[in-house]
């Protein structure tokens, strides 16, 4: 099957009127941003929806800026504007490192962040990267808005905190001093899903690692997050072997499944070198020496 179940059409004009559209639709509607994942969904009827409502219109969530000690990303905004933007690029080089390897440049010019995070799929680049770098979303409803981080707001696959009748609006991420990151990822061709992926965010206090962050893809990471890399790591000097360490670490505590992509031994053992390699960049970004 490949022709998508009847539906009726919506085309919010602003968030408050999208979220009364959810309500007034009830919980068979669903909200289509660039649609590259919702649609073929759709065709193959994984997803029937009674209702799309359709927020390409909204505009005012299509920014980023910084704010304070953040860097804000609007949902709406397209996986191309996050790979060129010179903000991101100082701040969050795990970002365009990981919008490279997304689809090619016609699924980056539709694509939004906010629609990568709320499919959830547990192959998503973003959602390892954002993991990492120990990002916030908000996520704004009927009776106001809440602030969830990012590491709790994956509940499973194509899971997410969004209930019915709210929308995720924006994503905060923090910056911090002394601070570099990086992400990698194996396919088996250009823009697949990953075979495995890792990003790294590293702090540094002198040559030590203050605060480390391993987002991992596609290899059944809880919440796409490698938490006791992340624990062997803080405190220690910022050296190639406390590297290799942690990405062993990673590679013992992720899940991978056997599948055409490759059996679970070669996952584990991609896991291992993705980790320790971005780990060593994002550790040379943070020197300023890359």
């Amino acid at each position: 099957m490949q022709v998508p179940a009847q539906f009726a059409y919506e085309k919010a004009t602003s968030v408050d009127d999208a979220i009364e559209l959810l309500a007034r639709h009830g919980p068979e509607s669903l909200i289509v941003a660039g649609g590259h994942s919702l649609i073929p969904m759709m065709k193959l009827r994984l997803a029937e929806p009674s209702t799309l409502i359709d927020i390409n219109g909204l505009t005012d969530l299509d920014y980023i800026r910084v704010e304070g000690d953040q860097v804000r990303l609007g949902a709406m905004t397209r996986h191309a504007t996050v790979l060129e933007s010179a903000v991101v690029r100082e701040h969050f080089p795990i970002l365009p490192d990981a919008e490279r390897t997304i689809a090619d440049p016609l699924v980056r010019n539709r694509g939004t962040v906010g629609g990568s995070l709320c499919q959830a799929d547990p192959s998503e680049d973003l959602s390892a990267a954002f993991s990492a770098l120990r990002a916030d979303v908000v996520i704004r409803g009927a009776e106001g808005q809440r602030v969830v981080p990012v590491r709790e707001f994956h509940h499973g696959p194509y899971e997410t905190a969004v209930a019915h009748g709210e929308l995720l609006i924006e994503v905060r991420v923090p910056i911090r001093t002394r601070t570099g990151s990086a992400y990698q990822k194996v396919e088996r061709r250009a823009g697949d899903w990953a075979v495995a992926s890792a990003g790294s965010v590293v702090s540094l206090d002198g040559d030590t690692v203050a605060e480390a962050g391993i987002g991992l893809t596609a290899v059944g990471a809880s919440h796409f997050v490698a938490a006791e890399a992340e624990d062997a790591l803080r405190g220690r000097p910022a050296t190639d072997e406390a590297f290799t360490e942690a990405g062993r670490i990673a590679a013992e505590h992720c899940a991978p499944s056997a599948d055409q992509r490759g059996p679970v031994d070669y996952k584990r053992a991609l896991v291992a070198e993705l980790v320790a390699r971005t780990l060593q960049r994002a550790t040379a970004r943070a020197r300023g020496e890359a």
